[in-house]
């Protein structure tokens, strides 16, 4: 089966992505039966360019590595924006990875209504939209006939998602609480190494683990997103924004570090979301002192984790990278991958 790609966005995870395809694609032919061809880039900074036969991927690496943009590609569409390209070009997977706005989603948010109207699988890694509208998406796709997949959204390359929607569904997940945020979680492993806050900070900016303006992940606005895609998207939720208790680690000092340390215990940014006995669900992000026997209190660096609650195999425990080029890039793949799978199933299944 043939899939023509449209990357909307080429920032670092859509390069990770290209990265793979350049490496992969053959491969993925012969095992799969899948042809992935990219036959749009569409970058509100880096240029666009269209071409329905397939674009030459190490070209556009190329220029991108050389010049910082696409303008200069040989051949094909150039000029097209973001809806020109998803609504008239031939892909029909569109692969949404432009800027997260966790605030509104957009423009990741009018990118995949756009996708799904127009009939085209979406697959993404950009929270925004998922943290705020998740289940319209979903229902909007299934509506459409279409596929939507976001792995990459919440523990990069990590299967959390798919682990639990495809291997999990019948062990029925009660619960889940995890770390989600590697920037919080290094800043904590090196104040339980005796740093200060300001300090740990301070070496996560300096080692490209934390923005120049840390304070989505610091005050736990990240992991706020992120519980609000796996509550609503897992347990089938449809909590807002409002709704979700969120207290980043901006507050905690060295002598709490030391305290908990004294307790047997380790601080840890946790988020959490877990049905009630009514049926209704609730949902966390906020600093916790946690045994060090807890399977999520060895989770250093910029390391996350996720732990599952089930009603038949008691705890599960995913650990992985959460972010980074090519981890968030191979999660594009994984997902496209998986659509190929799903719509094989489907035609098999029709026969």
């Amino acid at each position: 089966m043939e899939y023509r790609l449209a990357l909307i966005g080429f920032g670092v995870v859509g390069q990770g992505l290209v990265e793979i395809l350049v490496n992969e694609k053959d491969s993925i032919k012969v095992l799969c039966d899948a042809d992935l061809k990219v036959t749009a880039v569409s970058d509100i900074q880096k240029g666009s360019v269209y071409d329905p036969r397939g674009l030459d991927l190490n070209k556009i690496l190329d220029l991108v590595k050389a010049t910082g943009s696409i303008h200069d590609y040989p051949g094909g569409i150039k000029g097209w924006d973001s809806l020109k390209t998803i609504r008239n070009s031939n892909a029909n997977v569109v692969i949404e990875v432009s800027v997260t706005n966790i605030t509104t989603g957009e423009p990741a948010l009018t990118h995949l209504r756009t996708a799904i109207e127009h009939r085209k699988h979406v697959v993404t890694t950009n929270k925004g939209p998922l943290s705020l509208a998740c289940q319209e998406l979903l229902n909007l796709a299934a509506k459409a006939g279409v596929e939507l997949r976001f792995e990459g959204t919440v523990l990069s390359g990590t299967p959390a998602i798919t682990l639990a929607m495809r291997d999990l569904a019948w062990a029925h997940i009660t619960g889940l609480r995890g770390i989600v945020n590697g920037t919080c979680n290094y800043v904590l492993t090196e104040m339980d190494k005796g740093l200060s806050y300001d300090t740990a900070l301070s070496q996560a900016q300096r080692l490209g683990y934390a923005e120049a303006d840390p304070t989505a992940d610091v005050e736990g606005l990240d992991s706020l997103a992120k519980i609000l895609i796996l509550a609503n998207a897992l347990l089938g939720g449809h909590l807002t924004r409002d709704q979700v208790l969120c207290e980043g680690i901006s507050k905690i000092t060295q002598q709490d570090v030391a305290e908990a340390r004294a307790e047997g215990r380790r601080w840890k940014l946790i988020a959490a979301a877990k049905r009630r006995d009514d049926g209704s669900l609730e949902a966390y992000v906020r600093p916790e002192k946690i045994p060090l026997d807890d399977p999520l209190a060895v989770v250093a660096g910029v390391t996350n984790a996720l732990t599952y609650e089930t009603k038949y195999l008691d705890r599960i425990t995913i650990m992985g990278p959460g972010a980074g080029k090519v981890a968030t890039g191979y999660a594009v793949l994984h997902d496209i991958l998986d659509i190929h799978r799903t719509l094989s199933e489907q035609r098999l299944g029709s026969r």
